[in-house]
């Protein structure tokens, strides 16, 4: 029962009170980037989940065959490759989100969440677990991703997935989109608001 319930608050602590975003502040460059859209956004959060859970899982089954001291150009070698993968999944079945991405899902390699999950988790811990805090810590960035794409498209575009959401009514009448959600400065606007009702709702993230 214990395991279970290890393994439980492994999955579901990055969500909310383990945030890898809004809690350790990491993966914000990618944030910044590709939020703009909607589509974009859920494509890289899913991107990162299968990233991270399978360079956990192969890690960690490794993790007794690695020499220290090349450990990091091990971790790099096995995320490059899942990397180079699902570039070519999204090139061959989401051209124009691969476009639009760009050079973004290429820079998972250097994301700063995958390489402290796999030193600091898949070096130490069995397959199993490994994987859960994978597909958490992956789902609890996709989570923040999709957050701030909702709201910067939106705002910004009057937008959702290239869908009109904002009445024509509403224009007429003299609404117009704030341009600002579309530059990158709103990203971080947007992820400190998250931040500060993350804090609000968990009294015990604040800073004493």
């Amino acid at each position: 029962m214990a395991e279970k319930l290890d393994n439980k608050k492994v999955f579901l602590n990055p969500l909310a009170k383990d945030n890898p975003v809004v809690v350790q502040v990491l993966g914000i460059c990618s944030v910044l980037a590709v939020t703009a859209k909607l589509e974009p956004a859920i494509v890289m959060g899913l991107s990162v989940i299968a990233v991270l859970a399978f360079s956990n899982v192969i890690i960690s089954l490794m993790r007794n065959t690695i020499p220290t001291n090349i450990r990091i150009i091990v971790q790099l070698v096995v995320v490059a490759g899942l990397v180079v993968i699902v570039n070519q999944l999204l090139k061959a079945y989401a051209y124009d989100v691969a476009k639009q991405l760009s050079v973004f899902i290429g820079l998972i390699i250097t994301n700063c969440i995958l390489m402290g999950r796999l030193e600091a988790f898949a070096m130490g811990n069995k397959p199993w677990p490994s994987f859960l805090d994978g597909i958490g810590n992956g789902a609890g960035y996709a989570i923040i991703l999709i957050i701030v794409g909702f709201f910067r498209e939106l705002l910004g575009s009057g937008t959702l997935l290239g869908y009109q959401v904002v009445p024509q009514s509403f224009y007429d009448a003299g609404y117009v989109n704030n341009g600002l959600m579309i530059l990158p400065p709103m990203a971080l606007i947007v992820v400190a608001c998250i931040i500060w009702v993350q804090r609000a709702l968990n009294p015990d993230l604040q800073e004493k």
